[in-house]
């Protein structure tokens, strides 16, 4: 009984040391529009249950109504922020970025020539734009449609709400590139000079996760959350079929040839809820925080 205790007291501490030698890398997460760290208690309470120890950084910026400022200024605040994690994590970190948060991460992963992320988590992110009329979107512009918001969003008074930086009229392609001045420059579809410089440093991430489904509700169409978007018939263009995976402008399609690009479909899961679901933690993000 004595050795058998012994026994189970010197695995008890193997693993115990095993977990403060190895460890986990820091977590950083970044919430979307309209909501600020509060929204995330319970997704760093999961990430404390099944990575004890693990440091985990909701950053408190841009929360709620402040949201709506324009992307570039939110990943110059942003950066400021994240960049002493990062310094301070030998081994790496790890990013979950939360609807609007996953642009913000990829303007922050594209410009930070030394970043040390491991797993970009996108979790219900437009990637490939947004074009839909939602909540809220009626929170911002009561009065548009859809169909008529481009007359607030293509022009440099628009610009300046983070909305109208991702802001995808599928009828209106040539205005949205032309006036569009944040996602329009990371998919390098208005000339940019730095795509090259962009592209080597979104590459050093490790992992790619885009999380999303059917049922959430806001992000429109919902397969922009795998970087798939309506054509100017409103028919859905698969990620693979898109221009900005085929010519490989950013990095997606070296990722996938890496095998390093992971698709998440989730159905039943609306959008407020996607960082507070246990199954969509567990199977979707959880084995990529080791």
């Amino acid at each position: 009984m004595k050795n058998g205790s012994a026994k189970l007291l010197s695995t008890f501490l193997g693993v115990c040391f095993a977990v403060a030698v190895v460890g986990y890398k820091p977590v950083i997460i970044v919430h979307g529009l309209f909501d600020g760290s509060k929204e995330f208690t319970y997704l760093v309470r999961l990430i404390n249950q099944s990575h004890p120890g693990t440091r985990v950084s909701v950053i408190d910026l841009y929360d709620y109504t402040a949201s709506l400022k324009a992307l570039w200024k939110q990943v110059q605040g942003f950066r400021q922020a994240v960049l002493p994690i990062m310094q301070n994590a030998a081994d790496g970190v790890h990013l979950i970025c939360f609807s609007q948060g996953g642009l913000v991460c990829r303007g922050l992963l594209s410009t930070l020539p030394d970043h040390n992320v491991h797993s970009f988590i996108s979790l219900s992110s437009p990637q490939a734009g947004q074009y839909g009329d939602t909540d809220y979107l009626r929170h911002v512009f009561p009065t548009f449609v859809k169909a008529h918001l481009y007359k607030a969003c293509y022009n440099s008074i628009g610009q300046e709400v983070s909305i109208c930086n991702y802001w995808n009229d599928p009828h209106h392609r040539e205005q949205y590139v032309k006036h569009s001045e944040y996602l329009a420059v990371l998919n390098s579809e208005r000339p940019n000079p730095n795509a090259t410089v962009w592209k080597k440093n979104f590459l050093r991430i490790k992992k790619l996760v885009l999380i999303g489904g059917p049922d959430d509700g806001v992000i429109t169409p919902w397969e922009s959350s795998h970087f798939g978007f309506y054509n100017d018939n409103e028919t859905i263009v698969d990620m693979k079929d898109q221009d900005v995976y085929v010519k490989d402008v950013f990095g997606l399609k070296t990722l996938d040839s890496r095998r390093d690009l992971v698709i998440c479909v989730f159905p039943g899961v609306k959008h407020t809820k996607w960082h507070s679901d246990d199954k969509v933690y567990h199977d979707c993000i959880d084995k990529w925080l080791t």
